[in-house]
């Protein structure tokens, strides 16, 4: 993967003034796009996406400052039909217009080309079972929320804090299967963005439990159907939500470009051992495929 990964930024090297198409680089690599965007996103902490977008722009000011080139070839160059459109790619990631970038040599701000590397210094340890599941329901308390990558998501505490005490105790007698098991605890359910999206992107986030396919789901809950197939399960104990933003950081670094699996489309679940205000004993479900 670490291999594949550098030959799509490659790619983007070689590709400045047209669309990367990622599905048939992903397929003449043997892995799916779903899968590679995952990783980009979880290693260079940005989607693919933008990382495209900020190495067009690094370049393109470049060729501004110069001044070897009308503002509109710069635009084409770099894939933009219009210089409206690239006016706005190019403030998004500079913080000024072209023109002025032209005039004044800058600020600019500058993507440097990502090189991935496995380095297996300060390696994080692992506790990793993999285990095939039927079809089974995710049935609790759904909400739209933004992505946040780093510490706790404001939305989805919100959002649990806002559940009655009496309603947790209902979900957990309703919860029949793993990744339950038995009334234990709660599952944090995400499902989406797009592997690709940005921070503050809409995902939807569920609160609640693991129930058999086919059981009947109250009127007052929402569900969401998870297909049979594979899951890695990844032990977390620690700090919350730091431990677990590492484990889930881990999975791309250390877990996946070591052994034959990728991910595959579904939610990723937690389920909550054990929880405080500042400590988490929990497992982080992944859903998965032989690469």
């Amino acid at each position: 993967m670490i291999g594949t990964l550098n030959a799509l930024v490659d790619l983007v090297e070689q590709r400045h003034d047209a669309r990367v198409d990622v599905p048939a680089f992903a397929r003449a690599h043997a892995t799916t796009e779903y899968h590679l965007r995952r990783m980009f996103a979880a290693l260079a902490g940005m989607p693919f996406s933008e990382y495209v977008r900020r190495r067009r722009m690094t370049l393109a000011a470049a060729d501004l400052v110069r001044g070897e080139r009308s503002l509109l070839a710069v635009a084409v160059r770099y894939g933009y039909g219009s210089v409206e459109a690239f006016t706005r790619a190019f403030r998004s990631v500079h913080a000024i217009a072209p023109a002025d970038a032209r005039r004044t040599g800058g600020p600019l701000t500058t993507q440097p080309v990502l090189r991935f590397r496995l380095s297996v210094e300060g390696s994080t340890p692992m506790d990793v079972t993999v285990t095939d599941r039927p079809a089974f329901l995710l049935v609790g308390h759904a909400v739209e929320v933004p992505l946040v990558h780093q510490g706790v998501n404001p939305h989805i505490a919100e959002h649990v804090a806002s559940i009655a005490p009496e309603e947790h105790a209902r979900l957990k007698v309703l919860g029949a299967t793993e990744p339950v098991g038995e009334p234990a605890g709660i599952l944090a359910v995400t499902l989406g963005p797009d592997p690709d999206a940005a921070e503050g992107s809409p995902l939807t986030y569920l609160h609640g439990v693991a129930v058999r396919d086919g059981a009947p789901v109250p009127s007052d809950l929402d569900a969401i159907p998870v297909d049979a197939g594979t899951w890695a399960v990844f032990g977390s104990s620690g700090p919350f939500p730091d431990t677990l933003q590492q484990t889930w950081a881990a999975t791309a670094t250390d877990w996946f470009p070591s052994n034959p699996w990728r991910l595959r489309p579904g939610p990723s679940i937690v389920r909550y051992l054990e929880l405080t205000a500042t400590r988490a004993t929990c497992e982080l479900w992944m859903p998965i495929e032989p690469a």
